[in-house]
């Protein structure tokens, strides 16, 4: 059994991955965390704590699973690690100087941790596919859309499609060469060359489309799922194989 613990538990995915968790027979829940107190109905019932630390050194989990707030998910991996524990985080936001601290201090700790922009299998073969076809079509926009209480813009998911888009093609200009914008952003955010365009409406989960441009046509990678219960395989996995490795894991791909 492989002990885990969530952090972030009373959040909407928060509660998936704890009810994920209690259901699957090599995992244990051993803990929870969240700003505010409550009670979890499994089995029992499972007791929310707000202190992180003091929860951890009380339930000694193998593995922390996060999913709070981009303010605040620094602080905690911070706390985390030197605790020995390993991570797996579907907190966004992270900047290449993030990433960088964390994989050394997991290593000071000879611990690990995965971070996931997203953990839906989709959503891995869609950023596959979308590399494969970049290498024909070098012309490519992405188009993201999640729930209007998303608080990053663009999502994870869509950054790192870019990026990995980014190793199979050159940057290149898109568009007229004398393209302008008659309202501030209206053609997205720009990486390398390809423009990224974030929807936030009631209704989306985390849906995204990756449109590839050619002489002729166009050609539509997309993922769109329906409800959050599509990331919990990723989560499971995740902690079930993040024990094995030593420091930054960065995408859920990287384990399967």
């Amino acid at each position: 059994m492989i002990r885990v613990l969530v952090n972030g538990a009373l959040g909407r995915m928060g509660g998936e991955v704890c009810k994920k968790v209690f259901a699957e027979p090599d995992l244990e829940l051993v803990g929870a965390v969240d700003i505010k107190e409550g009670t979890i109905a499994l089995g029992e019932g499972v007791k929310v704590s707000t202190d992180l630390v003091a929860a951890i050194e009380a339930t000694k989990p193998q593995v922390v699973v996060d999913f709070t707030r981009p303010d605040v998910v620094m602080g905690n991996l911070r706390k985390m690690l030197p605790l020995g524990v390993h991570a797996v985080v579907g907190t966004t936001g992270f900047k290449d100087a993030d990433l960088e601290e964390l994989d050394a201090l997991a290593r000071a700790n000879n611990t690990s941790l995965l971070i996931a922009p997203n953990f839906a299998l989709g959503a891995v073969v869609m950023m596959k596919l979308a590399c494969e076809a970049a290498k024909y079509f070098p012309h490519v926009e992405i188009i993201e859309k999640h729930h209007d209480n998303k608080l990053d813009a663009p999502s994870g998911t869509a950054i790192i499609t870019a990026q990995k888009i980014a190793e199979v093609r050159k940057a290149m200009h898109q568009g007229h060469p004398e393209e302008r914008e008659t309202m501030a952003g209206a053609r997205g955010a720009d990486f390398e060359g390809m423009k990224i365009h974030s929807v936030r409406l009631p209704g989306y989960v985390a849906s995204q489309e990756v449109i590839f441009g050619g002489q002729g046509e166009t050609l539509h990678i997309s993922t769109d799922p329906v409800s959050r219960e599509c990331y919990m395989p990723g989560v499971a996995l995740g902690c079930r194989r993040i024990i094995d490795q030593v420091g930054l894991v960065y995408g859920l791909d990287k384990l399967l």
